[in-house]
């Protein structure tokens, strides 16, 4: 059982992290670049990729890869305490600019409206959807995750497989669904700038072993 209330500070953080994400579109005219980024982990050490693809024709631009050592465990909604660090270590090795950004976690859905995806949009301040591919709150009604009565996500289910869609910051709930939607090629269930970001990843860990 995790004792909550050493970790007081976090949630304060959430508390105000929530307070500053924007849900609504604040986006280029043409989003041309759309980026990734996952986390694999072997004992406290964090392999984290990052990849940017051209939106059009999801070709990858850019690959980067970062190795860090990481201080805390996987704690069910606090993600941000384990992942935030490796993801804005990458982050800062691309440079060059991207429209969107996509993290395999969840944003809004989550219990103080702060998951991993809020937390990193508004540090970066860019354009941040999370996706996840495990329902940490809510419940699920058809398409759609409802949280106290509101409509906090959606679900895209393929192949029995399901992700679920959230507002990371800067971008609705409407326009998260789609873009990710649309990232998504034919035979697979997950979206292109994630799913390569979790291959490269895996491959750092495993070129380590």
């Amino acid at each position: 059982m995790i004792d909550f209330s050493i970790y007081s500070d976090v949630i304060a953080l959430q508390q105000d992290i929530a307070k500053k994400v924007i849900a609504r579109n604040i986006l280029p005219p043409q989003i041309k670049y759309i980026a990734g980024v996952d986390v694999a982990y072997k004992d406290n050490t964090a392999y984290c990729s990052g990849v940017i693809l051209n939106k059009k024709t999801l070709k990858t631009i850019k690959t980067v890869g970062k190795v860090l050592k990481v201080k805390y465990p996987y704690i069910p909604g606090m993600f941000m305490l384990r992942e935030s660090n490796p993801i804005l270590s990458t982050l800062k090795l691309f440079k060059r600019p991207f429209d969107v950004l996509l993290v395999d976690g969840h944003g809004k859905l989550h219990p103080r409206r702060s998951g991993l995806a809020c937390y990193i949009g508004v540090k970066i301040n860019k354009p941040v959807i999370g996706v996840a591919k495990s329902l940490l709150c809510g419940t699920e009604k058809q398409d759609k995750v409802v949280l106290d009565g509101k409509i906090m996500g959606n679900v895209i289910k393929i192949n029995k497989k399901k992700i679920y869609v959230s507002v990371g910051h800067k971008v609705s709930q409407k326009t998260a669904l789609k873009i990710t939607r649309e990232l998504i090629l034919d035979g697979y269930w997950y979206p292109e700038p994630l799913r390569l970001a979790h291959i490269n990843s895996k491959k750092m860990k495993n070129l380590s072993q």
